[in-house]
C-alpha cells in the first residue's frame, strides 16, 4: 500500500468518527506541515501555534475532503493560507525562519549541499560548503513570496508540478515560471563562488 492509499484510508476513518486516525495523519505530517510554515515567518514560535491550528482547520473541513488532490497537498495548501492569515493578522512580513536558515536533520537541500562538501574534511572545503549554504539561504530570503514558496515546495518539500500547482491555486505553466526565476536568482549568487558563466547552474 502506498502512502496515498495509506491516507485516503485514514480520511475515511475519521470521515466515519474515529479521531484516533486523524491523529495518526498529525503524527505522519506534522514536521513537514512544520517546516513548510517555518520558511514562511521569521518568528519560530509562532510555527507550532500556526501548525496546530492548521490541523484543526483541515479536521474540520475533513468532510468535504474528496480526494481530487493527495491529502498531503490539500492539507499543505491549508497550511499556506493559515500561515498567510496569520502573518496578515500580525502584520508581519513572511521571511525564511533563523530556524530554517541552518543546518538540521530533516533532509533539506541547504543541509544536504553542506554537508557533502564538509566530507571532503578539509578547511577550505569547510569554508567553501559554509559560503555555499549562506549564499543560498540570502538568495531564498531575498526572493519574493511565491517563489519561496514555489522552489521550497519543489526542492525542499519534493513535491511535483501538479502538486504545488494545488497547493499555490494557479496553473502549472506559473509554477514552472516561478521555479525557473527562483533558481535563476540562487544561481546568480552562487556564480561568484563557483566560477560558473552566465546560462550556467551551480
Amino acid at each position: 500500500m502506498n502512502a496515498g492509499d495509506a491516507d485516503a484510508l485514514l480520511v475515511e476513518r475519521v470521515k466515519r468518527g474515529d479521531a484516533r486516525a486523524f491523529e495518526m495523519l498529525v503524527v505522519k505530517y506534522q514536521r513537514r506541515v512544520e517546516r513548510l510554515i517555518a520558511r514562511m515567518v521569521r518568528d519560530v514560535d509562532l510555527v507550532p501555534d500556526i501548525a496546530q491550528e492548521t490541523f484543526i482547520r483541515a479536521y474540520r473541513a475533513l468532510p468535504q475532503f474528496r480526494g481530487d488532490s493527495a491529502f498531503y497537498t490539500w492539507l499543505y495548501r491549508i497550511a499556506v493560507n493559515t500561515a498567510k492569515k496569520a502573518l496578515v493578522e500580525l502584520k508581519r512580513d513572511p521571511l525564511v525562519a533563523e530556524a530554517a536558515r541552518t543546518p538540521n536533520d530533516d533532509g533539506d537541500e541547504t543541509s544536504r549541499v553542506e554537508n557533502e562538501l564538509i566530507d571532503a574534511e578539509t578547511p577550505d572545503a569547510v569554508l567553501a560548503s559554509k559560503q555555499v549554504a549562506e549564499t543560498v539561504n540570502a538568495a531564498i530570503e531575498a526572493l519574493s513570496d511565491d517563489l519561496r514558496q514555489a522552489i521550497t515546495l519543489r526542492e525542499i518539500e519534493g513535491l511535483s508540478y501538479e502538486e504545488i500547482a494545488d497547493v499555490m491555486n494557479c496553473p502549472i505553466g506559473t509554477v514552472r515560471s516561478r521555479i525557473f526565476r527562483a533558481r535563476e536568482a540562487i544561481a546568480e549568487r552562487l556564480r561568484p563562488l563557483l566560477g560558473t558563466r552566465d546560462g550556467e547552474r551551480w
